[in-house]
């Protein structure tokens, strides 16, 4: 059968909105917007100010689709409320209100205005008195002509609640020019009026006093506002000099979209959490002024519960109810089809409550719920269907096949769709059922058959009847064996870590399928999320068996197996005990503290179905970071023991302690650790009886001598008090000096003393001390007071050039009596003839070394170079500087026509000479570099003149040649060939850098090689 469209009431999908209407505007039409979604389509009807508008043919009003729209407008005939009605055969709904405003500025009285006389130095207001207008304004004041504006500066303030100007203290330069007010409108930003004010006139002259404050541009006492708008007060003062102004809430926190820009306080999306009383401030050098106001939140109504579409039965009772929050408390008013609903017959109205009774065909209906309050108003509707149908199987028919299980239950719906709803009777065969022991039929027509058997077998059949009419329908039932577990689990102890399987057969009807879920507590057991713990032991359809696998203590329990089929299960359940060491005991106190035992106590954590065998305690202290066992009194601690003495401890010693139990299965998780605690000093305390160890020093500030020391370990410190006492002494003076460092952890000690000379020997040795005494000495240690910078700079500082980008630095050494501490090494600097000594490069060596080699450095070019010494703390006075000019590069050009001739077993290789230019430098002999393959290694030859014969075999086809020529300057640039053996004289012309050919390719890759070889071989 094919399906029918459902037919449902108007439901807005676009309402009207305000309007505002600039007066003048050059639009000849306003459109106030209507469309509602309904089946059968809606019509429309407009309402003005709460009367229904007639649309004549020539009138100015007119509908399109559902929008209004109004031709010419006229403030006098078109200004005020609007309402959109949409209707359909369901009914009809009415939308909110829409108003529609005209706005307007007139301009300016012509009227002259009065001069401001102002006192220069004294605040002063200029008043705005603006014309007639609708909506509100913005204000800006000019000097003398536009757009010169008057900038918001502290000193002067544009009200735009009222327009006037605010000047805190007036200057000579408020006295020069005419001012000029400007009025822009809100809805037209291009509508604008201005208005010219004469010449200020000043009274008297300058008064230059300084006086306090006085608030004159106040904000109101009580400000009220809307949820999530913007607020904004505004506070300005007089005063000399020009106040400063302040806001703050009183007795609150300040809120979160708090803006504050001095004469101004702005709150964005204000909150309930926003009201109360707020502060302005303004203060200056001669006092302070205050000013309170508040602001007071108030909201729209906002819908908390609205009515939804219902369908009900014909004769039922409705209840509808509906809330709206707002402030003012929105009062909630109700319509149906757009008329207003009162209390009369069977219609109740009490505020949000809507009751129909007894419903009627006639009360269905589009219904509106209203909330308003002065601040606005929202609509809620919904659809009401009363319903009047006969009874009809169609869409929940009684289930054609019931199977059932012998000896079980049976639930046998009957749920026609019916209003009013139906008396229902059921009957197998035509044998009427009513309540007994084994029937029941209940309120809402279902039926229950208990204790099922073969003879229950049959045709039921439910009868449903209303005043509409009436219908049955008709199942089967059929009965089925009972499933049954018929090898149960047993309840099992386990130890953790084991595998254990629960069985679990059972038997069915073998016409249905069977399957097997298991729990643990109650909770369904989900193979998929068990970490590979659970698992099927069988396939087999009536076998369920649970296998676990590496048991935990979590899977203690109470297991439950179900065999189900569609008609009925069956259930066994099981405990399984896991058997495992103890957890972690807990509650570890420790109490009567002595010099080397303390009591400890706990409570017995879980044994874990295994009786705790015994305790063990374990202490850890600051000298090692590891639990190790303790000593304890009795000695072995038994398992149902909760306290114990701790003994063989270290006197003066900080401990923490934890505890472990056991049982047969083993030692359980540690209690968390103690409170830490130190034990007191022995009854028997001596003195320190060991020196402290690791005596060093040196390095520091001129002046310092540093000594360090290892700290004492608590265990050596014998008690409280404890502390050191340094001893030293110049090496081969007489007396010591002694410095007591009272801190158990300290590990240094700085001498002071203008007087030490640098790099100084001093005998050094240490003792430690407790209350009880002072312990023994260290042995002396030799340590060097601070070091200070070289005083004699190197001498005979001699430079030179190595090629061209490089040389060669030496000089005498500085002796050691000069180096005022440990010579590090010496310093080169090197910088350009012209530049500044400070932009000078650095090479540093280190140790003794008398010579440094420099690289990276300009061709021909004049250097000025100095040595200096330096130590660990710092660089000494330079040499005297030496100077040196590098030489001129080596020629760029490499050699050309490079020519070869076969004798035997030689060649005899030529060229053209290189003919160095002005800037390079001059070419003293020729470098090449042979090699029979890419291979091979390769062979240097050197040549005084532009020819070389060099030994080749003769059974070799070919060589790699590269020639450069050479000079004080350096390397030149290569030229690479190929040798080919050709029976005869042969002439390759090169020019590797000028005009690459082709073939050069491949023989570039293996220039790259040769040029590497060749630098290790330092050509």
């Amino acid at each position: 059968a094919h399906g029918t469209i459902r037919n449902y009431g108007p439901i807005f999908e676009d309402q009207p909105v305000n309007i505002l209407f600039p007066e003048g505007s050059t639009e000849e039409k306003i459109t106030l917007a209507c469309r509602a979604r309904a089946s059968p389509p809606a019509t429309y009807r407009w309402k003005m100010n709460g009367t229904e508008m007639k649309m004549e043919p020539d009138s100015r009003h007119r509908l399109v689709g559902g929008n209004l729209e109004i031709s010419h407008p006229v403030k006098a005939k078109d200004a005020g409320s609007y309402q959109c009605l949409a209707s359909n055969p369901m009914g009809t709904v009415v939308s909110r209100e829409a108003y529609i405003r005209f706005g307007f500025l007139q301009e300016f009285s012509t009227d002259e205005r009065d001069p401001v006389k102002i006192t220069e130095g004294w605040g002063a207001v200029f008043p705005c008195s603006p014309p007639p207008h609708y909506p509100g304004l913005s204000y800006r004041w000019l000097l003398n002509e536009f757009p010169n504006f008057i900038p918001a500066d502290g000193r002067r303030f544009v009200s735009q609640v009222t327009g006037n100007l605010y000047i805190a203290k007036t200057e000579a330069s408020d006295l020069e020019v005419p001012g000029l007010l400007l009025l822009r409108h809100h809805s037209q930003p291009q509508k604008r009026a201005f208005c010219f004010l004469k010449q200020l006139e000043t009274m008297g002259e300058t008064d230059a006093r300084q006086y306090a404050p006085s608030i004159r541009a106040k904000f109101p006492a009580d400000t009220y506002a809307l949820a999530g708008q913007l607020v904004t007060l505004e506070c300005f003062a007089f005063g000399n000099p020009v106040p400063r102004i302040k806001w703050r809430k009183v007795d609150s926190s300040q809120p979160s979209g708090w803006i504050s820009t001095e004469p101004l306080l702005q709150i964005q999306d204000v909150d309930f959490e926003d009201e109360g009383t707020y502060e302005c401030e303004a203060e200056n050098a001669r006092g302070r002024d205050t000013y309170h106001g508040r602001i007071i939140i108030q909201a729209q109504p906002e819908w908390l519960k609205v009515i939804t579409d219902t369908e009900a039965d014909i004769g039922s009772d409705l209840r509808w109810s509906c809330a709206a929050a707002g402030k003012p408390r929105p009062t909630i008013r109700w319509l149906r089809n757009g008329q207003p609903l009162t209390t009369q017959n069977r219609i109740e109205v009490s505020g949000g409550e809507l009751r129909l009774s007894r419903l009627a065909l006639e009360d269905s209906g589009m219904y509106q719920c209203v909330a308003e309050n002065k601040h606005g108003t929202v609509y809620a509707s919904a659809e009401l269907t009363v319903q009047a149908l006969a009874p009809d199987f169609r869409l929940s028919p009684v289930k054609r096949l019931i199977p059932a299980a012998r000896g079980g239950e049976v639930i046998i719906p009957c749920q026609p769709r019916a209003a009013p709803k139906s008396i229902v009777l059921w009957t197998k065969g035509t044998e009427l059922l009513i309540n007994s022991s084994r029937v029941t039929i209940t309120p809402e027509g279902t039926l229950i058959l208990r204790n099922i058997s073969k003879s229950d077998e049959g045709k039921y059949t439910c009868f449903a009847e209303n005043f509409m009419g009436k219908a049955n329908s008709t199942g089967i039932l059929s009965v089925r064996d009972a499933t049954k577990i018929t090898l149960a689990p047993s309840s099992a102890d386990i130890n953790l870590g084991e595998n254990t399987t629960l069985q679990c057969h059972a038997s069915h009807d073998p016409t249905m399928d069977l399957t097997f879920t298991w729990s643990l507590d109650d909770f369904p057991i989900d193979f998929d999320r068990s970490e590979g713990h659970y698992r099927r032991a069988s396939m087999k359809e009536a076998i369920g068996d649970l296998a676990i696998r590496n048991i935990q203590l979590r899977h203690s329990g109470r297991y439950t197996c179900t065999a189900q089929t569609v008609v009925d299960s069956a259930s066994e359940s099981a405990m399984l005990i896991v058997r495992g060491p103890p957890g972690p005991p807990g509650g570890v106190v420790v109490t009567n503290i002595s010099d080397m035992a303390i009591h400890l106590s706990w409570s017995r954590g879980f044994d874990n179905h295994s009786p705790i065998a015994k305790y063990t305690i374990q202490a850890r202290t600051p000298l090692s970071n590891k639990w190790k066992q303790v000593r304890t009194n009795p000695a072995n601690i038994e398992g149902n023991a909760e306290a114990a003495q701790v003994v063989n401890l270290i006197p003066w010693m900080d401990y923490e302690f934890r505890v472990l139990a056991s049982n047969i299965l083993g030692a359980g998780d540690p209690s968390g650790p103690s409170s830490k605690i130190r034990t007191k000093e022995a009854g028997n305390t001596t003195a320190p009886t060991v020196a402290p160890s690791g005596l060093s020093g040196g390095g520091g500030a001129p002046g310092e001598l540093i000594i360090n020391w290892t700290p004492m370990l608590r265990e050596y410190q014998n008690g409280d008090g404890f502390g050191y006492i340094l001893s030293f002494r110049k090496q081969g003076a007489q007396a010591w000096k002694t410095a007591q460092v009272p801190h158990p952890e300290s590990l240094h000690y700085v001498y002071r003393n203008e007087s030490i000379e640098p790099y100084t020997p001093f005998e050094v040795k240490i003792k430690a001390y407790n209350r009880k005494g002072e312990g023994p000495e260290s042995l002396i240690a030799i340590v060097y007071s601070a070091e200070e910078e070289p005083k004699v700079a190197p001498s005979k500082v001699t430079a030179k050039a190595v090629l061209s980008s490089e040389m060669d630095v030496l000089w005498e050494p500085v002796e050691q009596d000069d180096m005022n501490g440990v010579l590090l090494g010496y310093e080169i600097r090197y910088w350009k003839d012209g530049d500044k000594e400070e932009a000078a490069d650095r090479v540093r060596t280190a140790g003794l070394v008398t010579s440094a080699h420099v690289t990276s450095l300009n061709p021909n070019t004049k250097y000025h170079v100095t040595v200096r010494a330096y130590n660990r703390a710092g660089t000494g006075p330079a040499s005297p500087s030496t100077n040196i000019t590098t030489t001129k590069p080596p020629p760029r050009r490499p050699p050309g026509n490079i020519s070869w001739t076969f004798s035997g077993s030689s060649v005899s290789v030529k060229w053209d000479p290189v003919v160095a230019k002005a800037n390079e430098s001059a070419v003293t002999g020729y470098k090449m570099l042979y090699r029979q393959d890419s291979h091979s290694t390769p062979t240097l030859y050197l040549a005084s003149k532009n020819r070389i014969e060099i030994p080749m075999p003769e059974d070799s086809t070919h060589a790699l040649v590269q020639i450069r020529a050479t000079g004080p300057g350096g390397d030149g640039v290569p030229a690479e060939v190929h040798i080919l053996r050709n029976g005869g004289t042969s002439m390759m012309v090169e020019n590797s850098a000028a005009n690459p050919a082709p073939h050069t390719v491949v023989m570039m890759t293996n220039s790259l090689v040769m040029l590497a070889l060749m630098g290790s071989l330092e050509l």
